[in-house]
């Protein structure tokens, strides 16, 4: 009887070794997807209207919404995008253009940001205007210099209505080391343009090789994070 206790004892703490060998390799391994698969964050800002919204539709979704009402706060949406044979989650996050919703969000909105949109209605003079405003305010939140910035023309399908020409708009794009894009987020005829503007920051940033740790090691059964150096990337983009 004593025997068959001690067996019991032996099997029962087997059954928990084996119980948290499993836990250990299960954790290990979300680690090693988490951290494999980097995460950028890209924040979209300008005055109500211009349609900042529809263009993170438009990209992360691929149409653009039946109906928008005015953001409250801050929304973000993601899509996983490959490039160069990896998968990168692009995170695009959108605030309100009013100050009276987003005045509360606009510290945590600006952190850990990864690069920035800046967007303008081209049938709207004052929103060009205000970019400066926004700059200022990305300035203000100790944005890195060294963050990507695009500067993106909205609503260009309707020609009749443009006041922003678009030397004017190159102009003072080129004055922020920016690059411009001129769009629509309404008309399918311009949904490559409109991924265009994100996944030619995805490929900036990816080539930067300096924002996550990626590669993962075991030794003596631990897991390094070893940071990757190289900076040359051949992304098409």
């Amino acid at each position: 009887a004593a025997e068959e206790e001690v067996e019991e004892e032996e099997g029962t703490d087997n059954e928990a070794a084996q119980s948290i060998t499993s836990s250990v390799e299960l954790s290990t391994s979300s680690l090693e997807l988490s951290i494999q698969t980097r995460i950028f964050k890209i924040i979209v800002i300008g005055d109500s209207n211009v349609g900042k919204t529809c263009l993170t539709f438009r990209f992360t979704g691929g149409s653009f919404p039946d109906k928008t009402e005015a953001t409250i706060g801050v929304d973000f949406r993601e899509k996983a995008v490959e490039i160069e044979g990896e998968t990168i989650k692009v995170q695009v996050w959108d605030t309100a253009g009013q100050e009276r919703f987003r005045k509360s969000m606009v510290e945590h909105y600006y952190r850990n940001v990864h690069a920035v949109v800046f967007v303008y209605d081209v049938t709207k003079m004052a929103s060009f205007r205000n970019l400066q405003t926004w700059i200022e305010e990305c300035n203000g939140h100790r944005v890195s210099a060294s963050v990507p910035r695009v500067l993106v023309g909205n609503k260009c399908d309707l020609v009749d209505q443009i006041q922003v020409p678009s030397n004017m708009a190159l102009k003072f794009a080129d004055s922020h080391n920016m690059l411009l894009f001129e769009t629509s987020a309404k008309d399918p005829r311009e949904s490559q343009n409109v991924d265009s503007i994100f996944m030619s920051l995805a490929c900036r940033l990816k080539a930067q090789k300096s924002l996550l740790y990626r590669d993962v090691e075991r030794e003596d059964g631990r897991v390094r994070l070893t940071q990757e150096t190289e900076t040359k990337s051949n992304c098409p983009c």
